[in-house]
C-alpha cells in the first residue's frame, strides 16, 4: 500500500488526508499530542509522536520512501524556519522521502507594484513572516536537490472557503481601505488549494514553484465586500489609507503594503488544475457553509 506522511495536518491536511485514503492510501501525521492522535485516529489518520521545536522527539521519524507533504508553518518570529531544518535533520539519516510538497506564501515576491507575477520573479520578501517561508523554501530545495528528492513549492496566496470567512471581521465592523486605495490581492479556494496539492504530489516537477491561485485578483476591499453580500452582512466601512496606521492591525498593514496579480499558468498548464472556482462570485457562494473562522488575508 503507498503511504502518505502529513506534517502539519491542519484543515488543509486533513482534506488531503480524507482524499488520499479514499485513494487507498495509508495516511499517516506527526502530532505533539496524545489528544491530537486521538483527533485524527478517529479520521482513520496513524499519529506519529513528534515535535518540530523539539529535534529530539524527531529522532527515529520513518519517511523514507513516503510521500511527504509538508504544511506546518514556520514559528512566529525570526527569519528562518528552524522547523523545517530539524525535520530535514531528521530525513537525512535514512533513505529519503519519495516526494515532498510543501505550501509556502505568495508573499516571497513582495511589493510587485500590481504586477502580474511569474514563478520566474526573483522573491523579495519584505516581511519577516515572508523571509521564514523562504527560508524553508531554500533549506527543502537545497535538501531535494543533494538527495535526488522531488520537491514542489506551493505559492499561495489568501485560503478561503467554509469556516474561512471573515464572520467576525465584518461583524466587529472593522475598516477596509477606499477602494481606490486598497492593492490587488489574490486568493484560492480550500478546495482548489487541496487538488493543487495532490497533483503537484503526483505529477509536479522537481524543483518547481507553483502559484496557487484562482487567477482572478481583486482588491483586499472588493473580497470583503463581497464576503459581507454573500453572508448577509453590512459592508465594512471605508477609510483612507492615510487612516490605516490608527485604525488597522499591524497584521492587516503589512498585507495591505504589498500589491500583486498572481499568474496561475503553470498550475493550469503542467498541473492541469483549472480550479473549480475560479473567481469570487463562485467560490463564496459555495463557502457560505460555515461562519466559525477567519482566513488568513495573504497577498
Amino acid at each position: 500500500m503507498r503511504s502518505v506522511f502529513i506534517i502539519g495536518c491542519g484543515d488543509v491536511g486533513r482534506r488531503v488526508a480524507r482524499l488520499e485514503r479514499a485513494d487507498g492510501c495509508a495516511v499517516a501525521a506527526l502530532v505533539r499530542s496524545a489528544d491530537s492522535a486521538r483527533r485524527l485516529h478517529a479520521l482513520g489518520i496513524a499519529g506519529v509522536p513528534g515535535d518540530l521545536d523539539s529535534p529530539g522527539s524527531l529522532a527515529g521519524l520513518a519517511v523514507a520512501g513516503i510521500r511527504v507533504y509538508y504544511f506546518a508553518p514556520p514559528p512566529a518570529a525570526g527569519r528562518g524556519d528552524p522547523r523545517m531544518r530539524h525535520f530535514l535533520a531528521a530525513a537525512s539519516g535514512q533513505a529519503p522521502p519519495a516526494r515532498i510538497v510543501y505550501i509556502s506564501t505568495s508573499g516571497v515576491y513582495g511589493e510587485c507594484r500590481g504586477e502580474w507575477v511569474t514563478e520566474d520573479r526573483p522573491p523579495h520578501p519584505e516581511s519577516d513572516r515572508a523571509r521564514r517561508r523562504l527560508d524553508a523554501e531554500h533549506q527543502l530545495l537545497a535538501f531535494g536537490a543533494a538527495n535526488a528528492v522531488p520537491v514542489m513549492i506551493l505559492r499561495v496566496p489568501g485560503i478561503y472557503g467554509p469556516g474561512r470567512l471573515p464572520v467576525a471581521r465584518l461583524r466587529a465592523r472593522e475598516p477596509v481601505l477606499r477602494e481606490e486605495e486598497s492593492p490587488w490581492s489574490n486568493r484560492v479556494h480550500i478546495d482548489d488549494l487541496v487538488a493543487a496539492c495532490r497533483a503537484a504530489m503526483r505529477r509536479g516537477r522537481g524543483g518547481a514553484v507553483y502559484n496557487v491561485s484562482d487567477g482572478h485578483p481583486t482588491t483586499m476591499t472588493d473580497y470583503f465586500n463581497r464576503a459581507a453580500d454573500a453572508l448577509g452582512l453590512v459592508r465594512p466601512p471605508q477609510i483612507a489609507l492615510a487612516e490605516a496606521p490608527a485604525r488597522l492591525s499591524a497584521g492587516m498593514r503589512s498585507y495591505l503594503a504589498e500589491s500583486k496579480r498572481l499568474d496561475n499558468r503553470r498550475l493550469r498548464e503542467e498541473l492541469g488544475i483549472d480550479p473549480v472556482y475560479p473567481d469570487l462570485s463562485r467560490g463564496l457562494v459555495a463557502s457560505v457553509v460555515s461562519t466559525d473562522a477567519e482566513p488568513c488575508p495573504s497577498s
